[in-house]
């Protein structure tokens, strides 16, 4: 792997070296474009709307649409703009991790420390499995301030990278029901909790995979060996009934009988 950043975590009066590292990678296969008829790789240009004719990068600028009239940002405007620039991942303070929602929650990255901040690396680690704490500061990559969490994940810590609230929209706008609205009924939420339980488990990661990858490597794969592949038929479920009672008894009585 290769470090994104090299800095050090301020703890307190304690600098901790470390690099950062990126903890995901995507699972999507890597698709080109081709013109239908020969196969030939398709590329884009940059084209002025109004004279249908080629842009060169060095002739682009970027501009901000204010009030109707476009606002054009240099070089200079940006980095009077940007956050100063520092090697210094400050942690501001501690909160509980159920505390930040994970609708918060972006990008993880893996903390390594350098030779000099081993000690203290594996202090702060130990120190927030047993506080059950998680460490809130800001940082600043590729001139951009972002907002991180620092957690302990088995013998990692693990930045995660998250959202400003301003991020976040607001969601008043949506047409949602509300529970007296759609004249909910108390048994009808009886059920509903009751089926919840009976599809509970522990939660574990592995259970789960990106199979819509690995079913479209297999045509590939497939396609490539010149063989046919055929598309699955799509299953339509009908409902006897409407009834949302009804239904949720009929889901409780299958997932029993799954589960025997």
């Amino acid at each position: 792997m290769r470090a994104i950043w090299t800095g050090a975590i301020g703890f307190g009066l304690v600098n901790i070296p470390v690099k950062i590292y990126s903890a995901t990678e995507e699972s999507n296969i890597g698709l080109d474009m081709l013109d239908k008829k020969d196969h030939s790789r398709i590329r884009f240009k940059r084209v002025n709307e109004n004279t249908g004719k080629e842009v060169q990068w060095e002739n682009i600028v970027k501009a901000y649409d204010y009030e109707g009239k476009y606002v054009v940002l240099t070089d200079e405007d940006f980095k009077k703009a940007s956050p100063e620039k520092s090697k210094i991942l400050e942690i501001q303070q501690f909160v509980k991790q159920e505390e930040v929602d994970s609708m918060y929650y972006e990008s993880p990255y893996y903390l390594e420390p350098q030779k000099a901040g081993e000690k203290a690396y594996a202090l702060l680690r130990e120190a927030l499995k047993k506080t059950g704490m998680v460490g809130l500061g800001t940082f600043v990559l590729r001139s951009k301030q972002l907002l991180g969490i620092l957690k302990p994940h088995e013998d990692v810590v693990v930045l995660n990278r998250i959202r400003f609230a301003q991020e976040i929209r607001d969601y008043s706008g949506l047409n949602l029901p509300s529970a007296k609205s759609v004249h909910l009924k108390p048994a009808e939420v009886k059920m509903a909790e009751e089926l919840i339980k009976q599809l509970s488990a522990k939660f574990n990661i592995e259970d789960y995979r990106d199979t819509y990858s690995d079913e479209l490597m297999r045509v590939i794969e497939a396609k490539a060996k010149g063989k046919k592949v055929t598309a699955p038929k799509m299953k339509v479920v009908h409902h006897q009934s409407d009834d949302i009672v009804a239904q949720l008894k009929q889901s409780i009585s299958m997932s029993r009988k799954k589960a025997s």
